[in-house]
């Protein structure tokens, strides 16, 4: 088994994107910006209403395994689907990518979960979330070879939804401390911050993970304070390395011992916010597993940001290691 530049473990989740105006958002209940959880009824309803969209494996965890592959890293994935027509488009599609993915499926119901993105004019885009298969995935999915090759694990923090998944996670974080890796993880959204505070400070203060990232929102949402250098220094205690973005303001990395911050890099038309945040940790983790300094690191994830958020959906349509040599961050 050779080693891994990073495993992610998150919802295996087919996104299905179309733009819409703001008043479909209004007529169809759809919070903007945020992923709103429904259940198999409603994603055939909005199904229904969209129109012409985009197919692909996503999920947010899948989205940054993509883009590490993509920048030439080596990337796995734990993530369950279902033996469904869906199932089979997601495999493929994320295989494709140059991901290991090799989670048994589902037999049976519930169906893969898929995900209508809906995209308005300003890039911002509204999620509407059936997890179907996801809820499935638990410890005996995890592959302990590749938990202990792999350099970092990265998980989302929309799988600790799942109440399954939790103990996965914990399983595969022993399994990689005990082989001397590192866990990371993303704070996912405001939303999921606010069901989970407490659980995700103690992954945090008891070693469970190692690196965090945020964005700016989250982070002071979990610290439930107004002041973003509260929040900061907050963090800064509470982990051995925090990563927080900050969209057009760049972004903050941070140990104990160093602080740098770097600017965003430009882009002259947003289209599309979907797996900005994904790409950048990718970027950033394919610089970390290299043994870059922080303001590389993050430099190569604002670069992989902003690529993808000048399109739709969150696979790039434009080699992102070219992108990076011409840019001279590798």
């Amino acid at each position: 088994m050779p080693d891994f530049d990073v495993l992610c473990i998150g919802n295996a989740i087919v996104d299905i994107i179309a733009r819409c105006d703001e008043a479909f958002l209004v007529d169809n209940d759809i919070i903007k910006g945020a992923m709103n959880l429904i259940d198999v009824e409603r994603s055939a309803l909005l199904y229904e209403r969209m129109g012409p969209a985009v197919e692909t494996s996503g999920g947010s965890a899948g989205n940054t395994a993509a883009g590490v592959a993509g920048l030439g890293g080596t990337a796995a994935f734990f993530g369950k689907v279902s033996n469904d027509h869906l199932g089979e488009v997601y495999a493929h599609d994320i295989r494709a990518q140059g991901v290991a993915f090799d989670t048994r499926p589902l037999m049976g119901h519930p169906p893969t979960a898929r995900s209508m993105i809906f995209v308005t004019a300003d890039g911002e885009r509204s999620m509407n979330t059936y997890l179907g298969a996801c809820v499935e995935l638990g410890p005996e999915d995890v592959e302990e070879d590749k938990a202990r090759a792999a350099k970092v694990t990265y998980f989302e923090g929309y799988l600790w939804d799942p109440p399954r998944a939790k103990e996965a996670i914990r399983t595969t974080a022993e399994i990689a401390h005990a082989a001397g890796r590192e866990v990371s993880m993303s704070l996912s959204d405001s939303f999921c911050v606010d069901r989970y505070r407490q659980e995700f400070l103690e992954l945090m203060r008891s070693g469970t993970v190692d690196i965090v990232f945020a964005n700016e929102h989250e982070l002071m949402s979990l610290y439930q304070t107004a002041s973003f250098e509260t929040a900061l220094e907050a963090i800064r205690a509470d982990c051995r390395l925090a990563i927080v973005t900050r969209s057009e303001n760049g972004s903050i990395a941070m140990t104990r011992e160093e602080k740098v911050a770097v600017d965003a890099m430009p882009v002259s038309n947003v289209v599309d916010t979907t797996g900005a945040g994904d790409l950048y940790a990718a970027g950033f983790l394919y610089g970390y597993t290299r043994g870059r300094g922080l303001a590389d690191c993050a430099r190569l994830g604002s670069l992989a940001a902003a690529q993808v958020i000048g399109q739709i959906g969150p696979r790039l349509q434009t080699s992102l290691k070219d992108t990076a040599q011409q840019a001279g961050l590798l």
